[in-house]
């Protein structure tokens, strides 16, 4: 399962943009009663089910020949995170397809295909007809089927051309053909015509209280807005939505504000959409400062992705793919190297190296082992490579390191020194099992003071709406945070559901967690898991000497 994208470059380097979550990762576990907490920064992605394009206007021209479209084509805004990829197309590496198939008003081409020992990758485009009015498009279906017949899932990313009136995407999937040739079909299934869709909503900012408006239109149920006092003069508005569509759970739903001028009011953080909460709703956090939000004039909207029509088809491409173009430079090596002060007993197993990309394959004596480090990189010969980590899927015991290639000579690899450099440490610790008294709990907000781990912490908490909050924050910077609190029934833990979400090792580490239906007067509670911050850190393990 990919946890990508090194928080989208700085978050594309501005401010006004969104964060989406392992969506698959998080619904699981909620339905097996698994996941108590985010332990992982929620990071963006390609989705299997794409929900969203990015409006780029790339100034290219269309040559009329079609063998030599794809490298004509400006693929660098697509290839943001795939360097490897477009490093090898700019040295001619990667097969040449140019196929093309017209169906229900879209021309699906298939440019170029890398397909090397750590993964399957293409670059396609997909051209709507004149008469399109969508602003996205997704797919029922999107893949690859092997020469077995068998259906091979990957991710996928597109963005729209507006110069050349056409998607320009990629799929990818960490399948490898057994053998240097393979027959391969790549397909798409009823494509979604996708546009936005907005509906006002009455919500009032000087109003603290929990407030709910009933939608009823388009898969939409009814949509509930709460509001937080936040650090630093702002406010955090938490959203959740029901749907009568199960569908609509996967699309990109938000809360919209607007200032006196009908101008969209920034939001003060990055926001996060789409968290799973415990009843299938749909739960968005946004914060604002509180001046912005409350000021005369504003008004607020909820914002979502709508489904403007289907063609039901099927596009499919065959090809002969082979890996003979990528086989130069690639090599693997078992390392076996323990990470100092890891939990775990986790070590690097493995390296695989291709001309497009490096991987670090990590194995764990535990499920699910934490990986402390928040950023890595790879030290080849002195040239620095950005890398993240990925799960693996169906394998809790391993995760992988994976480097985009770029700058390095392929072919001098295996005579270089290569180093792996981890930075920035964030620690999952359990909690002490003290309890924290909440006396006279009421609607008016009451403060307690206690320690973790010599940390102070400050707690807050009253009702609302019959539900009780309880917010956590600390002074000290080292402290990342309470992960979540339960209380005891008896011997059973009953668990707050954590009403925030944030990225370990983001400075934030305030956390609010909420007791539906509390009836008491007082209460014990109990910290689970807290974090702790160290961004200086630095770990550096050699994996290669220079020879």
């Amino acid at each position: 399962m990919e946890r990508i994208e090194k928080k989208l470059k700085s978050k594309m380097k501005t401010t006004n943009n969104v964060q989406y979550p392992d969506f698959d990762q998080m619904w699981s576990s909620i339905q097996k009663d698994e996941l108590k907490t985010l332990e992982e920064p929620i990071e963006l992605r390609p989705r299997r089910r794409k929900k969203f394009a990015l409006i780029a206007g790339l100034a290219v021209a269309l040559m009329a020949t079609p063998v030599y479209a794809a490298l004509n084509y400006d693929w660098s805004n697509i290839l943001s995170y795939r360097e490897g990829i477009q490093s090898a197309l700019e040295q001619g590496l990667g097969q040449k397809v140019e196929q093309s198939v017209t169906k229900s008003g879209f021309m699906l081409t298939v440019h170029t295909v890398f397909i090397d020992e750590n993964r399957t990758f293409l670059l396609y485009s997909l051209k709507p007809d004149a008469s399109w009015k969508g602003k996205d498009v997704s797919f029922d279906q999107i893949g690859l089927t092997d020469s077995n017949g068998d259906f091979i899932k990957g991710n996928y990313a597109h963005l729209w051309n507006e110069d050349l009136g056409l998607f320009q995407g990629y799929f990818e999937t960490d399948w490898v053909a057994d053998d240097q040739k393979s027959n391969i079909n790549f397909s798409m299934k009823n494509i979604h015509s996708i546009g936005n869709e907005e509906k006002s909503i009455n919500y009032n900012p000087n109003d603290t209280n929990t407030q709910v408006f009933t939608i009823q239109k388009d898969g939409i149920d009814n949509v509930t807005i709460q509001a937080f006092e936040q650090p630093e003069g702002k406010i955090l508005l938490q959203s959740a939505v029901t749907f009568t569509d199960a569908k609509m759970k996967n699309k990109w739903v938000r809360i919209k504000a607007l200032d006196d001028k009908n101008q969209p009011i920034q939001e003060a953080e990055t926001p996060v959409f789409g968290t799973p909460g415990a009843t299938d709703e749909y739960l968005s956090q946004q914060i604002f400062t509180k001046d912005s939000l409350k000021t005369k004039g504003s008004n607020f909207q909820l914002a979502y992705e709508h489904t403007l029509g289907v063609a039901e088809d099927t596009w499919s491409i065959e090809m002969n793919l082979t890996k003979e173009q990528l086989k130069k430079g690639s090599f693997r090596k078992v390392v076996n190297i323990p990470l100092e002060n890891v939990p775990g007993g986790t070590k690097i197993h493995e390296m695989k190296v291709t001309p497009t990309q490096v991987r670090l394959i990590l194995t764990s004596e535990e499920r699910y082992a934490h990986q402390p480090y928040m950023d890595y990189q790879l030290d080849i010969g002195g040239v620095l490579l950005d890398g993240g980590r990925w799960d693996v899927e169906n394998d809790p015991y391993k995760v992988e390191l994976r480097f985009e290639m770029t700058g390095v000579d392929v072919s001098m690899l295996a005579k270089q020194s290569i180093t792996l450099v981890a930075k920035h440490r964030v620690d999952v610790e359990d909690g002490d099992h003290k309890p924290i008294r909440l006396t006279d709990i009421s609607e008016k907000p009451q403060i307690k003071t206690s320690t973790i781990g010599e940390f102070p912490i400050t707690w807050t908490y009253y009702k609302k709406d019959n539900n009780l909050y309880v917010e956590s924050f600390s002074s000290d910077p080292t402290f990342g945070g309470v992960s979540q609190t339960y209380y005891l029934d008896h011997k059973d833990r009953n668990y707050g559901m954590p009403l925030t979400v944030g990225f370990l090792g983001d400075n934030n580490n305030k956390n609010i967690d909420e007791y539906k239906n509390f009836k008491g007067k007082d209460l014990d509670i109990y910290v689970w898991k807290y974090t702790t911050n160290h961004p200086d850190a630095e770990l550096r393990v050699p994996l290669q000497s220079l020879k």
